[in-house]
C-alpha cells in the first residue's frame, strides 16, 4: 500500500482533473489578415465559450493597449458527429498608419491572448512587398513550418500566401485537427497577414471549416476575392468549384463572371499604369508534369480549359498554384506552347503568363512523383520539401526563389520576371 503522503498527493492531482471544468474562454488560434481596406487589419481568433471580442493595441514603442477595438463572434458548428461549437471572433482595426508596427493582444476580460505584433501594410505604389507562398501544409510532417516561423518573426515577410490545403484535414476528429493546425500557424499568422484560398482538402461540409476559420476580403466567404498591394493586384479564386458541383453548379458561373469583371477593372489602362502586375493564386494547377493522374496531368485539364483564355486575354503576369506536393517552374506558356521572351532571357518580356507550382510545404501525404521526361513547357522540377519567396520590386521587376527545407534552407531556384510592358500588349 502507498504511504499516506503519496496518496494525498495523488488525490490532489486527480481531484482537479475531475472537479474543475476547463477554461473555454481563453483566446487561441490568433491570426491577422488584410481586409482590402486601406489602413485596416482584421484579427481573428477562436474560443469555445461565448465571450466579448476585443483587441487592445498601440503602436510599437507606445504604452501598451491604449487603443481598443471591438468586434463580434460568430458561432461555427462543425459538421462532424459531435457538432462541436466554436466561437470565431473578428475585430477590424482601422485608421492604422501605413508601415507602422503595432503591438496587440486579443480576447476579453474572461481571458487574453499572448502579445503579438504586426506591421500595417504600406500603401505606397513604390513599395516592394515580400511574400512567402506555399500550399499543402498539414499538422503531421509540416516540414517547412519551423523555418517559416523564424523567418516571419524576424521580419522577412510582409504577407503569407497559403494556396490551399490546410491541416490534412481541418474537419478531422470533429474539427480538432483544424484547431491544432490553427494553433500551429499562429506562430506566423499572428504576425503578418495570412491570405488564403480553398483547396480540395477543405471540401467537407461544403468547405465550412475554411469559410468559418479565415477572414478574407469581400463577401464570398473567402472563396474568391482580390486586393492591391504595392505595384500588384492579387486575385485569389477557387479551383474547387469545378470539382464539387454538389455544393452549387452556379458557383462556376458566379466566380467566372466575378473574375472577368475584376480582371477588366484591374486591366483598365489607368489602373494598370499604376499597379501593373496581376498575380493569381488558385489551388489546382493548369499544367504540371507529375505522375499522379491529377487534373493538371490531363491534356484537357478542367482548370486550364475553364480559365486559361480568360487569364491570357487580360494579361495575367504570374499564376501561383499548389496541390502537387512538388515545386515546378514553367516557361511562359499558353495552350501548351512556350512563349519565352528570348532564348537567352526567357523571362524578360515573355509573351505568355508564367506558372509556379509550390505545394511542397509538407504534409502526411509526403511527396508526389514526376513523369521521367519533363514536358517542353517545364523549366525546373524539385521534390524537396520547401516553399517559395517572392518580392515585387517595382513596376518592371519581380523576383522569385525556391527554398529547400531538405537542404537546410538552401535556395535551389531563382527567377527574375522582367516586363517593360504588361496587359495583352506584352504578348505581341
Amino acid at each position: 500500500m502507498l504511504p499516506v503522503s503519496i496518496l494525498l498527493v495523488v488525490g490532489c492531482l486527480i481531484a482537479p482533473l475531475h472537479g474543475v471544468p476547463p477554461i473555454w474562454s481563453q483566446p487561441e488560434q490568433v491570426h491577422v489578415s488584410y481586409p482590402g481596406v486601406h489602413g485596416s487589419m482584421v484579427v481573428t481568433w477562436t474560443t469555445f465559450n461565448e465571450t466579448e471580442s476585443v483587441v487592445e493595441y498601440n503602436e510599437w514603442g507606445g504604452k501598451l493597449f491604449t487603443l481598443v477595438a471591438k468586434g463580434n463572434a460568430t458561432t461555427f458548428v462543425d459538421g462532424g458527429s459531435e457538432k462541436r461549437r466554436l466561437f470565431i471572433h473578428r475585430v477590424t482595426l482601422s485608421g492604422l498608419k501605413p508601415g507602422s508596427a503595432y503591438v496587440y493582444h486579443c480576447g476579453s476580460e474572461a481571458g487574453w491572448s499572448d502579445i503579438f505584433y504586426f506591421t500595417a501594410l504600406n500603401e505606397s505604389l513604390e513599395w516592394s512587398p515580400r511574400f512567402a507562398l506555399f500550399g499543402d501544409m498539414g499538422n503531421e510532417n509540416p516540414q517547412s513550418l519551423a523555418r517559416l516561423q523564424k523567418e516571419t518573426q524576424v521580419g522577412m515577410y510582409d504577407v503569407i500566401l497559403h494556396i490551399g490545403d490546410f491541416a490534412y484535414d481541418m474537419d478531422e476528429d470533429n474539427a480538432r485537427i483544424g484547431d491544432e493546425f490553427m494553433r500551429q500557424v499562429e506562430s506566423i499568422a499572428a504576425y503578418v497577414p495570412y491570405m488564403t484560398c480553398p483547396g480540395n482538402h477543405e471540401y467537407r461540409y461544403n468547405f465550412s471549416n475554411y469559410k468559418n476559420r479565415f477572414s478574407m476580403p469581400g463577401d464570398t466567404e473567402g472563396l474568391w476575392y482580390s486586393w492591391d498591394i504595392g505595384p500588384a493586384h492579387i486575385i485569389s479564386f477557387s479551383t474547387e468549384v469545378y470539382f464539387y458541383p454538389e455544393f452549387g453548379k452556379d458557383l462556376i458561373s458566379k466566380q467566372y463572371e466575378w473574375l472577368k469583371k475584376d480582371l477588366e477593372e484591374a486591366s483598365n489602362p489607368s489602373k494598370r499604369q499604376t499597379r501593373p502586375w496581376i498575380i493569381t493564386m488558385g489551388h489546382r494547377p493548369m499544367y504540371c508534369s507529375n505522375a499522379d493522374k491529377d487534373d493538371c496531368t490531363m491534356f484537357e485539364s478542367i482548370v486550364r480549359r475553364s480559365l486559361e483564355d480568360l487569364f491570357y486575354l487580360y494579361g495575367v503576369d504570374l499564376e501561383l498554384w499548389a496541390h502537387e506536393h512538388t515545386y515546378e517552374r514553367l516557361w511562359p506558356v499558353y495552350k501548351y506552347k512556350v512563349y519565352n521572351g528570348s532564348a537567352e532571357e526567357p523571362y524578360v518580356n515573355p509573351r505568355a503568363p508564367v506558372h509556379i507550382i509550390t505545394g511542397s510545404a509538407g504534409c502526411r501525404e509526403k511527396h508526389d512523383g514526376f513523369i521521367p521526361k519533363p514536358r517542353d513547357w517545364s523549366a525546373l522540377r524539385s521534390t524537396d520539401y520547401g516553399y517559395t519567396r517572392m518580392q515585387v520590386l517595382n513596376s518592371t521587376h519581380l523576383y522569385l526563389e525556391q527554398v529547400s527545407d531538405d537542404q537546410n534552407g538552401k535556395v535551389i531556384d531563382t527567377m527574375w520576371l522582367v516586363k517593360d510592358r504588361h496587359a495583352t500588349a506584352a504578348w505581341v
